[in-house]
């Protein structure tokens, strides 16, 4: 029996577990739009700081993403303003990575930015990179725990993964 495969895909995840890249990959082998929460929660701008959008702007920006057909948002966010993309989703992907394995990847991330062999949505600063540790440690502690007591409910549809190759056998399985 042929498995469908879903349209609308949430994918989250911690700092460093892999969201933009499963994003990135899904997004072309599916030939789905993919979205980062980060550029719904910040306006980008290539001379200027961000600016981090208004509660209202960014739940209308999100509500228009996940109002079409197709889609693939990846982020950290598990607040309340996430809910519809959650409700929406008919596959919540929560990639659950080693916390060393992010820890490193957070590191080799940033040394690749700063060499400009990687690029990023942001600048990446001594400050930011610290605050990737901190938020790192905060999904493990508190993050993880709350996305499980939130959306739990979604329970049908969620696909807890720890490595790449249980993402392959549940698109190829």
């Amino acid at each position: 029996m042929k498995k469908n495969i879903p349209n609308k895909i949430h994918i989250i995840g911690s700092v460093g577990s892999g969201k933009t890249t499963l994003a990135r990959e899904l997004s072309s082998k599916l030939n789905v739009p993919f979205y980062e929460l980060d550029n719904v929660v910040w306006k980008r701008h290539k001379e200027l700081e961000d600016i981090r959008r208004t509660e209202k702007e960014r739940e209308e920006f999100l509500n228009t993403l996940i109002s079409s057909n197709t889609w693939i948002i990846e982020g950290i966010h598990n607040e309340e303003w996430v809910t519809n993309s959650f409700r929406n989703a008919e596959l919540i992907i929560f990639l659950d990575t080693n916390y060393s394995v992010r820890t490193y990847r957070i590191i080799r991330r940033f040394l690749l930015q700063k060499l400009g062999l990687e690029k990023s949505n942001y600048k990446p600063t001594l400050k930011i990179f610290f605050k990737m540790f901190k938020w790192n440690r905060h999904f493990e502690e508190v993050g993880k725990p709350k996305f499980y007591n939130e959306f739990g409910k979604y329970d049908d549809k969620i696909l807890v993964v720890t490595n790449k190759k249980e993402i392959e056998n549940y698109f190829t399985g």
